[in-house]
């Protein structure tokens, strides 16, 4: 099973108490839904004991997990447990320090079961916050892995995440008129309008990386690849100064949109 024990000096809310079990028993689903295709999960928490300074709660995991679809023999669930705790664990310390991996952390439900997670004892000066994977062998209680955080990190979490939903929220794209576009990869083959080229350009007055291309309309591809395919001068010593939609990431730049070609410049060696 998973323990979770808050222990606080200060009350906890209710629906911050129940918001930090039911947070819990959402990632450890996604956690099997995605490490384990055979897998399902069915957690129910059931509070073991209630005290002053300390609350203490087990959640039984309901988990099967089959190690082949025909398979009848069980993957050790300890060790998926003690797994969890680890991968939550380092979910958590990434989140203090506000490094995230792509894919991570970018649905509004995510994002509320950690605040939920941590919530519960931000408010406290000296609370903290216990996760435990255990198993029972002759009615004795083993530890299997634990992780524990602090009412300090439990605020720098909460304003990290804030800052996730609101770099989520900001636009997916954004547009740029008569910037300098040079290019660090070509392709001579056509491509779909909206589709990835296969080539990289850089466009110095947004960010200082080469992006991927996409043609945003025929005419502006048309010219370009004029340029790379029948022009006598070496399409990487020219410049182009274009009309682009910026694709975002995160507020971050990813790839670019030519939408219009205004002129084509020769540059200085």
């Amino acid at each position: 099973m998973l323990t979770l024990t808050l222990d606080t000096d200060e009350p906890v809310e209710l629906r911050d108490f129940v918001g930090a079990f039911t947070s819990l028993a959402n990632e450890f689903e996604r956690f099997v839904d995605r490490e384990f295709p055979n897998g399902h999960s069915d957690p129910k928490m059931f509070v073991r004991e209630v005290r002053r300074g300390s609350i203490e709660a087990d959640i039984l995991t309901g988990l099967t997990v089959y190690a082949l679809p025909t398979a009848a023999a069980m993957i050790d669930q300890a060790m998926v447990l003690e797994d969890f705790v680890r991968r939550w664990g380092g979910r958590f310390q990434a989140l203090v320090l506000g490094k995230f991996a792509s894919g991570e952390l970018e649905t509004t439900a995510e994002l509320k079961d950690w605040a939920d997670t941590v919530r519960s004892i931000a408010a406290d000066p000296i609370a903290s916050h216990r996760l435990e994977a255990s198993t029972f062998h002759d009615g004795k209680r083993e530890i299997r892995a634990a992780f524990k955080f602090s009412a300090s990190e439990a605020r720098t979490a909460l304003a990290n995440i804030e800052d996730r939903r609101n770099a989520l929220s900001k636009p997916d794209h954004d547009s740029h008129a008569r910037v300098l576009m040079v290019f660090t990869r070509t392709d001579v083959n056509d491509a779909d309008l909206g589709k990835s080229s296969g080539e990289r350009v850089r466009i110095e007055e947004i960010s200082g990386s080469s992006l991927s291309l996409m043609y945003g309309s025929e005419v502006a591809e048309s010219r370009i690849k004029h340029e790379i395919r029948e022009a006598d001068e070496n399409v990487y010593k020219k410049g182009f100064v274009v009309d682009v939609i910026v694709k975002l990431r995160t507020g971050k730049p990813v790839a670019y949109s030519v939408t219009n070609v205004h002129d084509v410049l020769d540059l200085p060696d």
